[in-house]
């Protein structure tokens, strides 16, 4: 199949996401309208490649495609995102006229997973604990009386949400001797079994994990799911991991809940984005703020290039797209 292909986003974007190479593969078997992305849809420029284009590879900060910009792309049938969420760029239009849109938010997953399974592994350990007790005393430390409990070996981790990331955490905890629960409404016994995990209530999970790792999408509904009721549930002992939204999370009851001492807290995500100077998060002993370095970032960003790269290939040989984002699917997608 032959198609025109043309780049959608700031030029920032492209740079950091987009390295000279990760465009290589597509010629010659797509024509490539230029490496120079489209900033604005309603420039001279912006239109006369809008003009051609069959598909748009867009990034971070795509202008919204709308109505007008369709009519100015009367060729175009597919949008590949090379990033996560679609909601900010695809307009109404998009699926009212039949474009297929695609995300690399499976990809965006992977170094959330990897991020997520190594805290996991460190938490359970209590790396992080006889780390700072080490750093605090500067003479010997013995982690054992310290943390009798220390150690990954047939401990429980509670994922929760099957998400992409929940699902690819999940596949990365399966070497190892740890029994993975799941909560998620949408996961039945048996796509739960067929993952490897077994499915349980929200409250069985918070209440009996070592760890609880949330990876919930930030929707209306998941609001405050971790509300005061939930964070009190978790046992004496456990860690707490948020790499999904700050908002998800009551997060005055989980500093209280910190402040007693009896639990620990991983955030690369809070509400505000940014906690203000004297948060109290930034100087407790049981806490582990990190600026949301779980997401895509440095080398990183070439793998969201090369997935919707891949799914340029995939249509030029004539094969649908893989990772294909449906407007139903918009409901449980952050």
């Amino acid at each position: 199949m032959n198609l025109n292909v043309a780049l959608a986003m700031p030029v920032h974007t492209a740079r950091a996401v987009f390295p000279p190479r990760s465009l290589d593969p597509l010629e010659p078997s797509v024509n490539l309208l230029g490496r120079a992305p489209i900033q604005d849809f309603h420039s001279p420029a912006g239109r006369s490649l809008l003009a051609d284009a069959d598909v748009l590879i867009t990034g971070w900060g795509c202008p919204l495609i709308d109505e007008t910009v369709l009519d100015a792309a009367p060729r175009l049938r597919y949008v590949l995102h090379a990033a996560g969420s679609v909601k900010h760029h695809v307009g109404e239009a998009c699926w009212e006229r039949g474009v297929q849109v695609s995300s690399a938010a499976d990809a965006n997953a992977i170094p959330v997973a990897e991020y997520t399974v190594a805290m996991i592994i460190l938490a359970n350990k209590r790396v992080l604990q006889i780390a700072r007790a080490l750093h605090s005393t500067r003479t010997g430390v013995l982690p054992e009386q310290l943390f009798p409990d220390m150690g990954n070996y047939r401990k429980r981790v509670g994922i929760i949400g099957a998400s992409k990331i929940g699902r690819h955490v999940i596949r990365l905890l399966a070497p190892y001797d740890l029994e993975v629960v799941v909560s998620d409404p949408y996961l039945d016994d048996a796509a739960a079994a067929a993952l490897g995990v077994v499915s349980v209530s929200l409250d069985e999970l918070v209440a009996t994990s070592d760890v609880v790792s949330l990876h919930a999408p930030s929707l209306p509904s998941t609001r405050n799911l971790m509300d005061a009721a939930m964070v009190q549930r978790m046992r004496p002992g456990a860690t707490f991991i948020n790499t999904s939204r700050g908002e998800l999370v009551d997060q005055d009851a989980l500093l209280a809940r910190v402040q007693q001492g009896d639990l620990y807290a991983i955030l690369d995500v809070t509400t505000p984005w940014v906690l203000p100077s004297d948060s109290p998060f930034y100087t407790h002993p049981n806490v582990l703020l990190t600026p949301h370095v779980a997401g895509s970032l440095g080398s990183e960003l070439e793998r969201m290039a090369a997935s919707a790269v891949d799914e340029a290939l995939r249509l030029a040989r004539g094969e649908p797209l893989r990772f294909r984002v449906r407007r139903e699917d918009l409901a449980f997608m952050a």
